[in-house]
């Protein structure tokens, strides 16, 4: 595990940083004392509860296809999904995650993480590629799922602009706990888009169905480097939970067939008015071509 992130506001409040201290599982959103401040109607507006996310943004790997280590042996691989989501590392503590962010996963196993105990008391959405391939194994259909530990409302499948054939998918959903908006995506991939045309179209598109909210947490496998203009809507929208300060940076994700981080390619979008520690492992993963993206993240 590679040294991990100060726990760094992304908006400090009077020149004074917030610590972010690890949530329990059970114990994800604290009650705001007060009321807000007096407007001219005479209503007294209370902001939104605190909340606290612990998030997991992974692309699995699930395709039947070289490089996805576990593509041929799905429910292998939700096991893997599901030991990750349950014990996940971020700033050097051993957390459990509430939120996930998931690309490449087959629609069985999305519905085997349903039936584990551990995640009775989530809530799960999915929706597959239009046109990915089918998983192996009977598990359905290859694409991104949302997952958190309390409801999810007003649901939408959003088609990004894509290349002919190889058609992407937006999947974003409210916890209204939380007050948040969720959102998980996966870029067309250089094969597809050779000149990066696609990936700055659905950029622009994901940053807009993010939104402007008061709290947005947007995750994916966008197939660019943090310095490429593509993201600039999304990187002006919001703060990547990986990046120095206002530089665009951040630990590899995508590995090469040698288990070697290459490039930094998956992504967690946050308001920038959270407070955030994120990390990404320093070792190889050795059961997709990603490695996955934590980071615990607080809304004030």
């Amino acid at each position: 595990m590679r040294a991990p992130r100060a726990l760094i506001p992304l908006l400090s409040v009077c020149g004074a940083a917030a610590v972010v201290t690890a949530a329990g599982v059970g114990a994800d959103i604290d009650g705001l004392p007060g009321g807000g401040p007096a407007h001219a109607d005479g209503a007294v507006r209370k902001p939104p509860p605190k909340a606290a996310i612990t998030a997991v943004d992974w692309n699995v790997c699930g395709a039947p296809e070289a490089g996805c280590p576990l593509g041929s042996r799905p429910a292998e691989l939700a096991k893997r999904v599901a030991g990750q989501l349950h014990v996940t590392e971020v700033g050097g503590r051993k957390v459990h995650a509430n939120a996930a962010f998931l690309q490449e996963i087959c629609s069985g196993q999305v519905q085997a993480l349903k039936k584990a105990s551990w995640f009775a008391s989530w809530s799960w959405q999915f929706a597959a590629y239009p046109d990915g391939p089918s998983c192996v194994g009977g598990q359905g259909r290859l694409g991104v799922a949302l997952g958190a530990r309390v409801a999810l409302d007003g649901v939408q499948q959003t088609r990004l602009p894509s290349p002919s054939g190889a058609r992407r998918i937006a999947l974003c959903g409210e916890a209204g706990a939380w007050r948040t908006r969720l959102c998980v995506t996966q870029f067309s991939s250089p094969a597809e888009d050779p000149q990066g045309e696609w990936r700055r179209k659905q950029a622009r598109a994901f940053a807009s169905l993010a939104g402007a909210g008061t709290r947005v947490v947007a995750g994916g496998d966008l197939a660019e480097p943090p310095e490429n203009a593509a993201l600039d809507p999304l990187y002006r929208a919001y703060a990547e939970c990986d990046q120095s300060g206002s530089s665009r940076t951040g630990a590899k994700t995508l590995q090469n067939w040698q288990g070697t981080a290459v490039e930094k390619d998956d992504y967690l979008f946050i308001t920038k008015s959270a407070t955030v520690s994120c990390t990404v492992p320093a070792g190889t993963d050795k059961s997709s071509d990603h490695r996955p993206v934590s980071a615990m993240i607080r809304f004030r």
